[in-house]
């Protein structure tokens, strides 16, 4: 008997200290991968949108720390200037600031860019960062399903009204967030803005693979420009983003310790903005700061190229 509770209790005793060991362990693994370079950025200009929380926020953390002029393209200005503020005071970097940027709306899109072209005569960084997820079915300012709208369009025409800057302050680099669920995902052009059918965790999915789409086709028309663009997934991350869904927001809040940390989150975001084995890559797809697979359909240059003429279509601009 004496045996017995002698083994319960060195059970009860091995169990704390195996936790102890293998958590840490465990959490490393869920971090993934983390930038190593120690490029610095001064001098050099930045635009981060959606970067007034999470991954974005951070993202713009890292690289005000390395002495670039961050800019804050966000839609809720006071969330905005409280991360700039804090961003500043973390970093010393007073070069932090917040601008209005509604990618939902393309008149708030075309003022961000008019203002910042005025403003700024150089842009060296531009990371297309900003999402949304899971919404019910909704309509953005000009019409366009909100998923396809304000992660793809919107950033389409951000990055169109911004390219010719970006030209000029070669070399320069476009970083397009997108995410592992583009494997789920479709181009669906008969039914582009889910009127006929529409499923919110698909719509997210066609998004994300329209941002894989938008990086390939962008990267073949910016050949010899000095400019490079890369797409990244930045891994399953605790954030605001599944806000719109009440039963994963509860499930993502609960399961912290199996999700990355927005600060681990931002890392491939940092790698495809400033590691310097990338200077010359283009049109690529990264996760834990290393190249990762593609799905076929991310792959496919045909509807790449389909796709950029329906956007250019849809937004009213030629882009060639």
């Amino acid at each position: 008997m004496l045996g017995f509770v002698g083994s319960v209790l060195a059970l009860f005793a091995f169990v704390p200290l195996l936790v102890f060991v293998v958590a840490p362990i465990f959490r490393k693994f869920i971090a993934g991968g983390v930038c190593k370079s120690a490029a610095k950025l001064n001098g050099k200009v930045v635009v981060i949108t959606g970067a007034n929380t999470g991954i974005g926020k951070e993202t713009a953390r890292d690289l005000a720390g390395r002495g670039a002029k961050v800019i804050l393209a966000c839609r809720d200005m006071a969330k905005a200037e409280k991360a700039a503020c804090e961003i500043r005071t973390t970093t010393g970097n007073q070069q932090v600031t917040a601008k209005k940027l509604d990618l939902a709306d393309t008149k708030s899109i075309r003022e961000f860019a008019e203002n910042f072209l005025k403003e700024e005569k150089e842009l060296h960084i531009l990371i297309n960062n900003a999402g949304v997820m899971l919404c019910p079915y909704s309509k953005t300012a000009d019409g366009f399903e909100m998923h396809l709208g304000v992660n793809h369009l919107g950033h389409f025409l951000l990055t169109f009204l911004l390219i010719d800057c970006l030209k000029q302050s070669a070399p320069a680099r476009i970083v397009n967030v997108s995410s592992l669920a583009h494997h789920g995902g479709r181009i669906r052009f008969h039914d582009l803005q889910g009127e006929k059918s529409y499923n919110r965790s698909l719509a997210y999915c066609h998004s994300k693979l329209a941002n894989i789409l938008f990086t390939r086709e962008l990267a073949r028309r910016l050949q010899g420009t000095g400019v490079t663009v890369n797409v990244l997934h930045p891994g399953t991350v605790s954030s605001e983003l599944p806000r719109h869904s009440a039963i994963l927001d509860i499930v993502w809040k609960r399961s912290s310790f199996f999700l990355k940390t927005p600060a681990e989150g931002a890392q491939t975001s940092v790698y495809c903005a400033v590691a310097e084995e990338l200077e010359s890559v283009s049109g690529k797809y990264f996760s834990d700061c290393k190249p990762a697979y593609v799905s076929p359909q991310g792959r496919n240059e045909e509807t790449a190229k389909k796709l950029w003429d329906v956007s250019c279509e849809l937004l009213g601009i030629h882009w060639d």
